[in-house]
Formats: structure tokens, sequence, C-alpha cells
């Protein structure tokens, strides 16, 4: 019996989307329902490369003879899906399930910033959006889309944001790498805070003040000495004025005997 066939027979009976995992641990306790049967035994333990490729050969094959249903994996996890075209009779067969309303353009603006770019910070996609986020994050997270992931090393400790497996089946991804190309978003500057200051750089920081204030401070520039006012010279002394030239016709002094 072909791998491919089992794993077909399990997933069409699961009632709801199984990732590797799941599957291997099916085939590992189906020898406990079948005693001595040696193909179940020999299925037990098939390596995780070996059942991707049976999966997506399954997956090629359900395709390539375009029956209404086709052999699907979202957020890691296989499961066999309806056509969209056949949707009108599903949905009167079952019911017309109410979903969410369609997410705005801030919204998904946001949740592209946060998948591309994950972790980050709520600051760093205010940045690149260049708005405020907290209502849409908000909705992202009520929703289910995004999740804190943890937190950043920087100053303050800021919670940090990322996809969730929701954002994946919302999308229909099979993981993060089927994403469309957007190396611009991912290369637009963001400022971050200083990262903290660990126990190594502190010490390092204090080493490095004790020895600058061991160094010999240079010599303070002395004092110019106080200025003294300048004394005006003295004002030379008028020349006498010159003796009056005598009258004419006034009789010269006797010369003195």
């Amino acid at each position: 019996m072909e791998l491919k066939f089992v794993l077909e027979a399990v997933l069409f009976s699961a009632q709801k989307p199984l990732s590797l995992r799941e599957i291997a641990d099916v085939l590992a306790g189906a020898p406990e329902h079948a005693e001595g049967d040696e193909t179940v035994r020999g299925l037990r333990k098939v390596k995780e490369e070996d059942l991707l490729a049976a999966l997506e050969q399954l997956a090629a094959e359900h395709a390539q003879a375009a029956r209404s249903y086709r052999l699907a994996c979202v957020a890691g996890a296989w499961q066999f899906v309806t056509e969209p075209p056949f949707a009108p009779w599903l949905k009167a067969l079952v019911g017309h399930k109410t979903r969410p309303p369609r997410l705005s353009q801030p919204a998904l603006e946001t949740l592209a910033i946060i998948a591309y770019r994950q972790p980050v910070t709520r600051t760093e996609v205010e940045q690149v959006r260049g708005v405020a986020v907290d209502g849409v994050m908000q909705t992202l997270l009520e929703r289910g889309l995004v999740a804190q992931v943890g937190r950043a090393e920087v100053v303050g400790r800021p919670m940090t944001y990322g996809t969730t497996a929701a954002f994946l089946e919302y999308f229909g991804l099979r993981a993060l790498e089927g994403l469309p190309a957007a190396d611009e978003l991912r290369r637009l500057p963001v400022e971050k805070p200083a990262a903290l200051a660990t126990a190594d750089a502190a010490g390092a920081a204090a080493g490095e003040q004790l020895t600058l204030a061991g160094e010999a401070a240079p010599a303070p520039a002395p004092a110019p000495a106080p200025e003294t006012p300048a004394v005006a010279p003295a004002a030379p002394e008028p020349d006498p004025a010159p003796a009056p030239a005598p009258e004419a016709g006034a009789a010269e002094p006797p010369p003195a005997s």
C-alpha cells in the first residue's frame, strides 16, 4: 500500500487540518489497531521529508485531475479544501457563516509592516506608517492575526509583535516565506532606541570615566595682570608771547651805560 493513499485517507477523514507532526503520530499509532500487519508496521516510522514528498505528490495529482476539491497546506497544516466556484451549493448545504468584517486599509498596512519586519515594536510600526496605530493594533490583536512575541532589548523593554497561524490561514499561506517580495518595506530605516547597558558595558564605561578623571588636567592659564590706567601725557607749556614791536616814530630808549 502506497504512503500517499494512506495519507489521502487520513486527511479525508480528519476533522481539522493536520501538521506533519500530527500525521506522523497517526502513522506511529496505527500498528496498535492492526496486529501482525507488516505494511502498517513498515509505515510506523516515516521520515519527515518522505511524508512531505508524498503529500506534495498527492497535491499535484489532485490539481492535475481538476476535481472540485484539492489538497492544500495552510499555516503548515494539510487539508482538503473545495474550489471557490462550488461555494453556492456548499452554503446551501451547511449554511452561510457570518465572517468578520474585512480589514480596513490602515489595518492591512499595519499588518503588512508587522509581517515583513517582525518582531517589531509599536513605535517602529508608527515610524514606518507615520501615524499612531493604537486602535489598529488593538483590532489586529482581537482578531488573533498578531500577538505579543517578546520584548525588545532596548531602554524601556517595549513589547514586540509578530504574526500568528491565524494570519497564515486568513491569507491562505503555507508559511511566511510565501509572502510576496517586499524588499523595499524591509529596508525602510527605523530609528531604534538605545540598547540596554549590560554589566560589561557599564563596567567599561565606569573604568573609562575613572581613567579620564585620573589623567592630569592641563594647568589653567595664568590670569592676565590688571591693566594700569594709562596716564595722559602732560600738555606742553605754551611758548611765551613775543614782545610787541615798537610803534613807528617812537624814540628808542638810550642804551644803558
